[in-house]
């Protein structure tokens, strides 16, 4: 049996080697997306069976017999054990926010090639990686925030400069989701009240399995996924009945209000209440859309429309300008790598986690997952007429305000389209026009609808297709909200403790729903201007969102590989430092271009000093003095790593962990 399980795994990595070098070097006729799907799942479970097995048994030596953060500082608030299969759709949830969504969509642009290398390679080596190391670190110091451990581990220049970073880049991070949130639900009765029904039904689920039936996780289970389901259904009546729809066609402004509202009450109220098991509720949505589009891909087998390459690697493109270096790889964070998960790995999860040997499949396994999901999203995207898919992305500025410029202009590229199908095809998903609707997500939702049609029903059900794929999209990123709003208030106490102890307490009630307070009101700010952008937010926050993101991710690697560094020494630092080096290189390379590029299209300050509205100046500057500030804080936190690092390696400093004691687990299987 040892033999035929060696030669699976053999035959498996050699198929996604294979399926990689096909998808590389295929030229000429359109390729089947049936490719990508085979390359990404081979892939991942290589990785997740090797590589995560080695981290897990040989680097971090996980062990059950060790009482983790959730036992032994229970206190059904915050520090919570939960069962293993919850935990996985919580942090699967909280993680999978608009970037495996939105970014692979606008990084089409590119060509499929790009982009699916990036997400399949960076998250294996990169993204899980980080995600596991990060969740692991925590989880041995008492569910600490990413800040407070660079403070220990790195120091106190460094762990204070790192601590205010995250909380800024975090405050941005949550205003930019929220803004897709908003665009995605703005004018849509259907999706709104789906997404308003699945907190009521959160809250009777929390409820459920903590006093009614505790540790009937499947019962629950069961219980929740029809009531969503019915909610889903309900929630096509709702937006056909005249009575009932104006209800739930909410403004932006309405929609930006109710979200603040919800990420407070999901951030101060008990995470067993509402946080944990909304999030489990929603991952059932979201598995089942990803499962019906993944079987959908396997049933309609349909050919990528988009090439490998387009002309747009100049760095010219209508979606967003610059090159594929290194734009591609700030566009797609969340499915390749992205520094948002290592807050929730050193936020909520650790103090969630029951035991040590779960962090393989909640750190390691979520994030792969995540990944597949951004091949979903590439596919879905690639699988449009090019001419369509520029028509919708491209902003109404570059391609022109009228149906027929655009057409135009997007012929003259080379994608063929006309005014007379693009209004066809508005019509058939019952909107009034798809001329330059960016962000992503209406494109997305047209790939899906496409996708899900060919499958079964025919185009006379792309309409509701289209407006199903809309509604999880919304639900699938609203979810980051609540967790990185909580996640926000633990950063902050961390801050205000050193002020006032009491601050610092997440026992302490008033400290919670002070902090909670400030965090959604930080945010908050930035997702109002965002509605109120000229140009739709996204434009203007997108780019910053990325980079914000992915330098994020570097100091999250920055305090992996010390904290490894201190572990073993030299011996296993590459298995973050690697991942490092690559991400510096391209971010830090991004954000000198996104602030003193002279292309208008490209750089904050000169597309300032072009600009007419003094909103879009305004914008332009604010962006790109965050996007500097950013650059100089993470610049300070990797020379205080660097100068930590050559101080061990040199043994002019004590490589010191500082890991909780040992203290053995009394927690029984029954209890979970």
């Amino acid at each position: 049996m040892r033999v035929l399980g060696y030669l699976f795994w053999a035959v498996l990595a050699c198929a996604a080697a294979a399926c990689l070098g096909g998808i590389a070097f295929h030229r000429g006729e359109h390729i089947n997306s049936l490719w990508l799907v085979l390359a990404a799942a081979c892939s991942y479970a290589t990785a997740y069976r090797f590589y995560a097995k080695f981290i897990s048994a040989r680097v971090m030596v996980l062990n059950d017999q060790r009482a983790t953060p959730a036992e032994r500082l229970r206190n059904g608030h915050d520090f919570e054990p939960t069962n293993k299969w919850i935990l996985f759709g919580h942090h699967f949830a909280a993680i999978a926010g608009p970037g495996p969504l939105v970014g692979p969509v606008l990084a089409a642009q590119f060509g499929y090639l790009p982009g699916t290398l990036w997400i399949i390679v960076g998250a294996c080596l990169g993204g899980a990686v980080q995600d596991f190391v990060i969740l692991f670190a925590s989880m041995r110091r008492d569910g600490k925030s990413l800040g407070q451990m660079a403070r220990e581990e790195i120091g106190k220049v460094g762990g204070l400069v790192a601590l205010v970073t995250v909380l800024g880049i975090m405050i941005i991070l949550l205003a930019v989701v929220g803004l897709v949130v908003v665009n995605a639900l703005k004018g849509s009765p259907w999706g709104t009240f789906t997404i308003a029904a699945t907190m009521p039904i959160a809250l009777f689920m929390g409820l459920y399995l903590r006093y009614w039936r505790p540790g009937k996780v499947l019962e629950c289970s069961a219980i929740g996924f029809v009531l969503v389901m019915a909610s889903i259904f309900a929630g096509r009546g709702v937006g056909e009945s005249a009575a009932l729809a104006p209800v739930f066609t909410l403004s932006a402004i309405a929609l930006a209000i109710a979200i603040i509202l919800y990420g407070f009450l999901a951030s101060a109220l008990p995470v067993w209440l509402l946080l944990a098991p909304r999030d489990y509720l929603s991952t059932f949505v979201k598995l089942g859309v990803v499962l019906m589009l993944g079987v959908g891909i396997l049933f309609v087998r349909p050919e990528l429309q988009l090439p490998a390459l387009t002309r747009f690697t100049d760095g010219t493109g209508p979606i967003f300008a610059g090159k594929i270096f290194p734009f591609c790889f700030i566009t797609i964070a969340c499915g390749a790598i992205s520094g948002f998960h290592s807050l929730i790995s050193s936020g909520t999860t650790p103090k969630m986690i029951a035991k040590e040997t779960h962090a393989w499949p909640v750190g390691y396994g979520s994030m792969l997952l995540e990944s597949f999901v951004a091949i979903m999203a590439m596919i879905a995207a690639c699988v449009l007429q090019p001419g369509v898919y520029f028509a919708v992305n491209s902003p109404a500025g570059i391609v022109g305000a009228t149906p027929a410029a655009a057409a135009a202009t997007i012929s003259a590229w080379g994608f063929p389209v006309t005014a007379a199908d693009m209004a066809a095809l508005a019509r058939s998903v019952g909107e009034t026009s798809l001329f330059s609707r960016t962000g992503g997500a209406p494109s997305l939702a047209l790939g899906m609808a496409h996708i899900f049609a060919s499958s079964g029903g025919g185009q006379a059900l792309i309409g509701f297709w289209y407006h199903f794929a809309i509604m999880f999209e919304a639900l699938f990123i609203l979810t980051i909200i609540d967790a990185g709003t909580r996640v926000g208030r633990f950063m902050l106490q961390d801050l205000l403790g050193h002020i006032h102890p009491a601050l610092g307490r997440t026992s302490w009630m008033p400290g919670v729903w002070v902090t909670s307070a400030a965090v959604v009101g930080g945010w908050g700010y930035f997702l109002v201007q965002g509605v109120r952008d000229p140009l739709g937010g996204i434009n203007s926050l997108w780019p910053l969102f990325g980079i914000s993101n992915q330098l994020l991710a570097a100091i999250a690697l920055c305090v992996a590989t010390t904290i490894l560094l201190k572990m073993h020494g030299a011996k296993y630092m590459w298995i973050t430092c690697v991942p490092l080096v690559w991400l510096v290189s391209a971010t830090f390379t991004a954000a000198w271009q996104k602030i003193f590029s002279p292309l208008p299209a490209i750089g904050f300050l000169a597309q300032a000093d072009a600009a007419t509205n003094p909103v879009v100046a305004f914008n332009a500057r604010l962006d790109a003095v965050v996007c500097g500030a950013f650059l100089v804080l993470v610049a300070v936190i990797l020379a205080d790593s660097v100068r930590v690092w050559a101080g061990i390696l040199s043994g002019a400093r004590e490589a010191a962990v500082h890991e909780a004691p040992f203290v053995p687990s009394q927690l029984r299987p029954e209890e979970l």
